[in-house]
């Protein structure tokens, strides 16, 4: 009896969160978390789930300036070590995205492992814009190089972190902003105090922050001032950024 060939994993886009139909000048590509090893599929209703709110204020906040947001179902739970699995789905959503879309500026937002994917995939062409949320980022080892930052370069970057996160440590946060922040000024972090890794605390701040973010980095429409003077801090000033209590609530463009 002949075997069956194994089915080939592909990574896909799920719906468009935002109206359909319009003409559309800006991505948003969602990377949700995942596990540092793990080779099973990521379930599509769970992965989303984590993602899908934000994706959905993003959404709304972009309508009128045709913003096309997409939660990016991966073939792998798992990162995997060297293979990077996120990471090259990352990748593929931005190639994609061009493909459907043509010649429009990608923002990968990214929390969890999936931030440590945003920040990887960064040196794809179409994208201008990180958004890292509570990245998951692997232990600093003498024997092996650090995580690269040289794909930042040319992009604006925003890291968000609580300072109580237990499960990926913030100081690895700062001290990827740090470095990347040498070659590229357009790097800011902020810290969420007393939170963990869910930002439950202050979810309404962070998810007003990463709008202010986004609308700003792919639209051109002016930043907070909280951001502009994040952006514009010499370090450490401006990857320590303190996000105030309410944020969003007066904004000031």
């Amino acid at each position: 009896m002949a075997q069956q060939a194994t089915p080939v994993r592909r990574a896909r886009l799920g719906r468009t969160l935002g109206p359909e139909g319009t003409a559309v000048s800006g991505v948003v590509l969602l990377l949700p978390a995942g596990d540092e090893v793990s080779s099973r599929r990521p379930s599509p209703l769970l992965a989303a789930a984590s993602v899908r709110t934000l994706g959905r204020r993003l959404a709304r906040a972009g309508r009128d300036e045709g913003l096309a947001t997409h939660v990016v179902h991966y073939r792998y739970r798992g990162w995997n070590g060297a293979e990077a699995h996120l990471a090259r789905d990352a990748d593929w959503a931005a190639d994609e995205a061009v493909r459907r879309y043509g010649d429009v500026p990608v923002c990968l937002a990214g929390l969890g492992m999936g931030g440590r994917a945003a920040l990887r995939a960064a040196g794809h062409e179409a994208v201008n814009s990180v958004l890292a949320i509570a990245p998951w980022l692997p232990d600093e080892d003498m024997a092996a190089p650090p995580e690269p930052v040289k794909q930042l370069t040319g992009r604006q970057v925003l890291i968000v972190h609580g300072t109580n996160d237990e499960r990926s440590d913030p100081e690895l946060s700062f001290r990827l902003a740090s470095r990347a922040k040498k070659a590229n000024r357009a790097v800011c972090r902020f810290e969420v105090h007393s939170d963990g890794h869910g930002l439950r605390h202050y979810r309404e701040e962070v998810a007003a922050l990463a709008e202010d973010f986004v609308m700003g980095a792919l639209f051109g429409q002016s930043f907070s001032r909280p951001v502009e003077d994040a952006l514009a801090a010499p370090p450490p000033l401006g990857l320590r950024m303190p996000l105030a209590v309410g944020f969003g609530k007066s904004l000031r463009r």
